[in-house]
């Protein structure tokens, strides 16, 4: 009876995880359809952004799934159920760790091969049009630089030894010997383990530019809204006049035969340019305002208030929960030599406050860790968004709605793949003890016959831990790195929530229109509209 229901339990569980599939799929083709460029859209770059989406959605979820197992393994009085002996404890363990191997084998493979790949050929393919033999050649060309990083990484991984025994008599053979037998013992979980915790260093620095400020920004915005698309209109429309009625000026000059001077064509040529721009924000304006999108929004606007306070309780809650753990990182462990490392919880912050509490009912716990891992993605959508796409100080793209490049796109997923490699750090940086072990418990003997039942255990013999946990602190010194990006992290949220406030309303069209827009660019935005 007890196997039949675990059965079921599991059926009922792989069923949730088709539809939560399906439903990831779906939201990546809307999400991809909605910003791509109507006149370039390519079939490969837009399989591939929506391929590498997914894979990033699915990946941050399969954290929760990781801690929902280990926890549903044992019952509340800390003993293991009856039909989780060792053998099927194993196999369960085992299915969670090649289901990390094969998202993160996939997010090298992206990161390192399609998504260079893809990039590369329709940047080729802008400059010649014409030999696709030579594109597909010099997108190799460019992406094998890409492919020998990867390698790198996981040479260095599979056989930098974390312990090597001291022996002055050992031969340079039997220490070539060991590392091989290191690396087989972990079957790869080294080389890999090195290779994600480096890409999830860049996803840091990603997450600190972008993340940071979206958390601020987007619940923000929910709140104070966009400005009326009827008052723009008015503005723009005043705009236009007093522009013309400049270059009627300027143009009066030249009526009896002299020749405009060269401040006056230069004066000229901007004005003629500011109102061909004017006039473009006038049409969109006009479809904005006559749209059953905007009186949709208009009439939702009272929830979307709702949703900006709840964003910005979550994400003040994140950030104080973050503070206090690395404060308690600062002033109780053993340093940077051990990566900031601690055991246990000194310095109590409201997350691991809550996660006891809400274990109580069942699944409110999970539902809270799953909100925030997507609250973290869709943050960071919101601040690539906003922001658009960088190198240092120069602006390489902007993700606009039905204007978006093919390569913009693909920047974008492999922004959030990085992104999403840094989320399980941050999560277990709020809740270390909970990402380790769940809500397990376990029982002390104290006496003959006596048992005393404790929560948040660190006892590896009686627990099982995530095998999110397995790849999170194989190397110290990524560690020490985490640690001092989150101080960062910190940081950044604080000025983007001032800046954020210091800001009045956004343009209903912010962003949608601008001097480098052709023509034609206006007739994506009406279908879009329409």
């Amino acid at each position: 009876a007890n196997m039949a229901a675990a059965a079921s339990d599991l059926l009922t569980g792989w069923c949730l995880f088709g539809l939560a599939l399906l439903a990831i799929l779906i939201f990546c083709w809307v999400y991809v359809r909605k910003y791509q460029s109507r006149r370039e859209s390519e079939v490969i770059s837009t399989i591939t952004a929506i391929f590498a989406l997914a894979v990033a959605l699915i990946t941050s979820a399969l954290l929760p799934v990781d801690i929902f197992l280990v926890s549903y393994m044992k019952n509340q009085n800390g003993t293991f159920k009856v039909w989780a002996d060792a053998n099927v404890s194993r196999q369960i363990e085992d299915t969670v760790l090649y289901g990390y191997y094969t998202l993160y084998s996939i997010i090298l493979f992206c990161v390192f091969l399609w998504i260079p790949f893809v990039y590369f050929y329709y940047e080729e393919k802008e400059e010649d049009d014409g030999n696709t033999c030579s594109q597909v050649k010099t997108a190799l060309k460019y992406t094998l630089g890409f492919i020998t990083i990867c390698a790198v990484l996981l040479l260095i991984g599979a056989f930098v030894p974390l312990d090597i025994p001291n022996k002055k008599n050992s031969t340079e053979w039997e220490k070539v010997k060991l590392l091989f037998e290191e690396f087989g013992s972990s079957h790869g979980l080294t080389a890999l383990s090195f290779s994600i915790s480096s890409l999830t260093v860049i996803g840091m620095l990603a997450a600190i530019t972008y993340t940071a400020y979206g958390m601020s920004a987007l619940p923000l915005n929910l709140i104070k809204g966009t400005t009326s698309a009827a008052y723009e209109r008015l503005e723009n429309t005043e705009d236009i006049e007093e522009v013309e009625q400049h270059l009627l000026r300027i143009k009066s000059k030249c009526r009896d035969g002299r020749p405009l001077s060269s401040r006056d064509r230069r004066t000229l040529k901007q004005l003629e340019e500011r109102l061909r721009t004017l006039r473009r924000r006038e049409r969109h304006l006009e479809s904005i305002e006559k749209s059953w999108w905007t009186k949709f929004c208009e009439a939702i606007r009272p929830l979307k208030i709702v949703w900006g306070v709840f964003f910005i309780i979550v994400a003040l809650l994140f950030t104080v929960s973050l503070f206090l753990s690395n404060l308690d990182k600062a002033l109780h462990s053993a340093g940077f030599d051990s990566g900031f490392i601690i055991l246990g919880t000194n310095l109590t912050n409201p997350l691991n406050m809550l996660l006891p509490v809400l274990q109580r009912v069942f699944p409110l716990d999970y539902i809270l860790i799953t909100t925030i891992v997507m609250y973290f993605i869709f943050t960071s959508m919101a601040g690539i968004r906003n922001m658009g796409i960088w190198f240092f100080w120069i602006r390489l793209y902007k993700i606009r709605r039905g204007k978006t490049r093919p390569q913009a796109l693909l920047f974008l997923c492999m922004i959030l793949l990085l992104i999403v490699l840094h989320t399980s750090y941050m999560i277990y940086s709020l809740a270390p003890q909970y990402v380790m072990y769940g809500s397990q418990k376990y029982l002390v003997q104290v006496r003959c016959n006596s048992f005393i039942l404790l929560l948040f255990p660190f006892i590896l013999d009686q627990c099982i831990v995530t095998r999110t946990y397995l790849f999170l602190h194989k190397f110290w010194f990524f560690s020490a790195a985490y640690y001092f990006g989150n101080w960062a992290f910190i940081a950044v949220f604080l000025i983007g929530l001032i800046v954020s406030c210091c800001k009045g309303k956004k343009s209903v069209i912010e962003g949608e229109v601008d001097e480098d827009d052709s023509d034609m660019s206006d007739d994506e935005l009406s279908v879009y509209y329409h």
